[in-house]
């Protein structure tokens, strides 16, 4: 007669084995939804930070052309999609002659900004615009 007591649990160790590599696969597959996840929405943020500092170039450029004003500003928006950003402008202005008329040229940059710089949630913008007052 066989003895069948030395047979008896060795099922268990490919049972053991195939649950440690699911619950590694399931890791894995949850960290990767997490990283994309994540990558997603600071590809967002990213957007909303040029739409911010377009904003700012925009609102530069009423500014220097309508009102003849060229100087520095920060903005902190409150509005829809742009709320949390902080807008600061630069402006910079020369005068040329040609003839009889005067043209101004206005050199715009605008730096917009959400978050903390060195935390994971920070982004930023600078884009840069050059308008004149020729009609």
């Amino acid at each position: 007669m066989h003895d069948k007591t030395g047979q008896r649990g060795f099922s268990l160790i490919p049972a053991l084995f195939l649950l440690v590599v699911l619950a590694v696969l399931g890791a894995v597959a949850v960290r990767l939804t997490a990283v994309e996840h994540q990558g997603v929405v600071l590809s967002m943020q990213s957007v909303r930070a040029y739409s911010a500092a377009q904003a700012g170039i925009e609102w530069s450029a009423y500014q220097a052309i309508a009102n003849g004003s060229c100087g520095n500003s920060t903005v902190s928006l409150t509005e829809a999609g742009l709320a949390g950003f902080t807008v600061s402008t630069t402006c910079a202005s020369s005068s040329h002659a040609e003839g009889t008329t005067t043209t101004s040229i206005y050199v715009l940059e605008a730096f917009a900004y959400s978050g903390s710089y060195g935390s994971p949630d920070y982004v930023s913008r600078r884009i840069r615009a050059t308008v004149t007052d020729i009609s």
